[in-house]
């Protein structure tokens, strides 16, 4: 008997149309094993009458950033008692939180960017903000909503644009704002309790921004192996782990770091990782000899309730 997997994309967020690529990748995968009967649902709407009208046997997760990533969808899949992919409700609710997260690993001696929380409802002048700034943190900064994902909204500031950016978030009421770590971009997936692997990136753009995660006219480079020591790949790989386990995070993730000046600043673990052709995950597992369709199927015989 065909096992059935639905396939949950798109959403609310930003990013449903990165999230329909991830889902149809792992669809087209799936379909070459007759195992396997697969359904794409986008959990709009009527999301729990068509849950029960399809009966899945397990419920794959590829929506991205809020609704998806952030416990709320996981709720409901609990509360129906069905299995499914990645991490759980509390989890994914402490990961997404930018600055919660970030309080976790600075409590754990996990080195992360310095940072502060904005508020657009205290009505702060210009002069105080870079007061505030240039006292606790130093130009130039990172502005980023504290619950989003996929490098959305993102935007690395000077004292001469940094209040037009913050305008355009406006619309999130509170937003983080970070000391801006120069350095190499390295990534490292997470798979179960084990490291899988890093990644290193280069960018042409000015950091590795939404463009540059997901169109391949970007052009950015990826580089497997690091080329960095074997302490200091165990070190990154190690703190990832430690991250994984600390969110209390299942299945996969991928955590973001900066590694400038032989010190690794973390500065997300990312719950609902992607799975297009240009994602990091895939490329990683593929390097440690794990194809796509064995990752795929790792991460359904993974799923579970009570995550």
């Amino acid at each position: 008997m065909k096992k059935r997997i639905l396939i949950i994309a798109g959403g609310y967020s930003k990013e449903r149309e990165v999230s329909f690529n991830t889902a149809k990748s792992v669809q087209k995968e799936l379909k070459k094993n007759k195992k396997y009967f697969t359904k794409i649902c986008d959990p709009k709407g009527s999301f729990i009458k068509d849950l029960k009208k399809f009966k899945p046997n397990v419920v794959f997760n590829l929506l991205h950033g809020r609704y998806g990533e952030d416990g709320y969808i996981q709720t409901i899949l609990e509360s129906e008692k069905i299995k499914y992919t990645h991490s759980g409700a509390l989890a994914s609710f402490l990961a997404i939180d930018k600055e919660l997260s970030k309080k976790i690993f600075a409590k754990n001696n996990i080195d992360t960017p310095r940072h502060i929380k904005f508020i657009f409802k205290k009505k702060l002048k210009e002069n105080q903000i870079f007061s505030i700034i240039k006292k606790k943190l130093g130009f130039p900064v990172v502005i980023k909503p504290i619950n989003e994902g996929s490098s959305v909204n993102v935007f690395i500031c000077s004292k001469f644009n940094l209040v037009k950016n913050i305008k355009k978030l406006k619309s999130y009421k509170e937003i983080l704002i970070e000391k801006y770590i120069p350095g190499r971009e390295i990534q490292v997936a997470i798979l179960g309790q084990k490291k899988l692997g890093a990644i290193e990136l280069k960018p042409k753009r000015k950091f590795y921004d939404y463009e540059a995660k997901y169109n391949p006219s970007a052009k950015t480079k990826h580089i497997i192996p690091v080329n960095i020591s074997k302490k200091n790949y165990k070190k990154v790989t190690s703190i990832a782990l430690k991250a994984h386990k600390l969110l209390k995070c299942k299945g996969v993730t991928r955590s973001d770091f900066r590694f400038y000046k032989n010190k690794f600043y973390l500065l997300e673990t990312n719950t609902q990782p992607g799975m297009t052709s240009l994602s990091l995950v895939p490329e990683i597992a593929r390097y440690r000899g794990m194809n796509f369709m064995e990752l795929i199927e790792w991460i359904i015989n993974d799923a579970s309730i009570n995550r």
